[in-house]
């Protein structure tokens, strides 16, 4: 029985992310929506505590998310949409601050020299599609998109209301259902730590990123480059995706500041501007800040962005942490699995541990 379970268990760990990529449509919306309304529910118990019924203070909770994401839209798609059809107008200029490095690694290799001269006299090609208006408000960029798109998002925004709304009701069926007192607590108690834990984590890593967005920000304006605030929410963005995700804010921003300066030293600067504020940040402020509260093994937050990122894409590494942190929430309330102990001490790896301690008891016994 225990080979069976063990086999069993290896088996459904090994479909578990084909089955979640396969049923993404299904998976990540309703994922995304559980993380977000558990984030969401310290403030539905302010407003209930406020006297407001639950419905309404569900729905009160959903509109202030649904507008901050409208205003993330409106200062990071439109404008960077802007930057996209500048592109390829922006190409001569991006040639002219590369050419001292062109230079440079053509003398290094004979193939890069070729590829890169290719690329530098490659003529301009002019877009001959008619651009579409920049999206506005997410039903608009979601209107444009494929259906399937905007019915994820209406059954997404369904699940942040239905859970909201039921959370005292889930709550209280999930405790009083436990058949002793010790397992009413424990239940209690692990749903509010992943309800402290994650709506924590993303509250203060939220402000965060935004006080870092601002921060670039305003060093970019100071700088004299084009849409700073932008820049900042991409910045605040990425920031969310540890490790990778500075690093690709890192690079747009390099690609941003060639596209904006004639030359190159100015046009490191906004990337440089970038680094030093995350170094800061990621060594200084959120170890302080975040550290107290919770700490995460850094292989775990690689194991888990890594495993989300290749399931889900962007959404995925964005889900990785909190997601990451709600199994260890409910792992150390519940008990991790003694894999070692399944295997040795309970026969699996063992073809009759009943004979086998009297050997150990005699080899004991003669080296005593």
């Amino acid at each position: 029985m225990a080979a069976l379970t063990l086999i069993a268990g290896i088996g459904l760990l090994l479909a578990l992310p084909f089955a979640l990529q396969a049923g993404s449509p299904f998976f990540l919306p309703l994922t995304a929506a559980l993380v977000i309304a558990i984030a969401l529910v310290p403030l539905l118990e302010w407003l209930e505590r406020h006297r407001m019924p639950a419905p309404l203070a569900a729905l009160t909770c959903v509109l202030l998310f649904l507008v901050a994401a409208n205003v993330a839209l409106a200062s990071i798609v439109v404008p960077a949409w802007q930057w996209i059809r500048r592109l390829p107008e922006s190409i001569p200029q991006i040639q002219h601050n590369l050419e001292p490095l062109i230079r440079f690694y053509a003398n290094l290799e004979q193939f890069v020299n070729k590829t890169l001269t290719n690329f530098a006299a490659a003529p301009i090609r002019q877009p001959t599609t008619v651009q579409a208006p920049p999206p506005r408000s997410l039903l608009d960029l979601f209107a444009t998109s494929a259906p399937s798109a905007l019915i994820e998002m209406f059954f997404a925004i369904l699940v942040i209301y239905f859970f909201l709304s039921g959370w005292t009701r889930l709550r209280r069926g999930a405790i009083t259902s436990r058949s002793s007192f010790g397992g009413a607590m424990a239940t209690a108690r692990v749903i509010q730590d992943v309800v402290d834990d994650t709506s924590a984590y993303l509250g203060t890593i939220t402000l965060i990123n935004m006080t870092l967005g601002l921060i670039v920000a305003g060093a970019l304006w100071l700088l004299g480059m084009p849409t700073p605030l932008m820049w900042g929410g991409i910045v605040a963005l990425f920031n969310y995706i540890p490790y990778i995700g500075p690093v690709i804010a890192a690079v747009l921003l390099a690609v941003g500041g060639l596209m904006s300066f004639a030359d190159i030293g100015w046009a490191m600067v906004p990337p440089a501007i970038m680094i030093g504020a995350h170094l800061i940040e990621a060594n200084f402020v959120t170890p302080l800040i975040v550290g107290h509260r919770l700490t995460i093994n850094p292989i775990m937050i690689l194991i888990s962005l890594s495993f989300w990122g290749w399931v889900w894409g962007t959404t995925g590494a964005l889900l990785a942490v909190p997601l990451l942190i709600i199994i260890q929430t409910v792992l150390n309330a519940a008990g991790k699995p003694d894999i070692a102990g399944f295997l040795f001490e309970h026969g699996t790896l063992v073809s009759d541990p009943e004979e086998a301690r009297p050997h150990r008891r005699a080899s004991r016994d003669q080296s005593g």
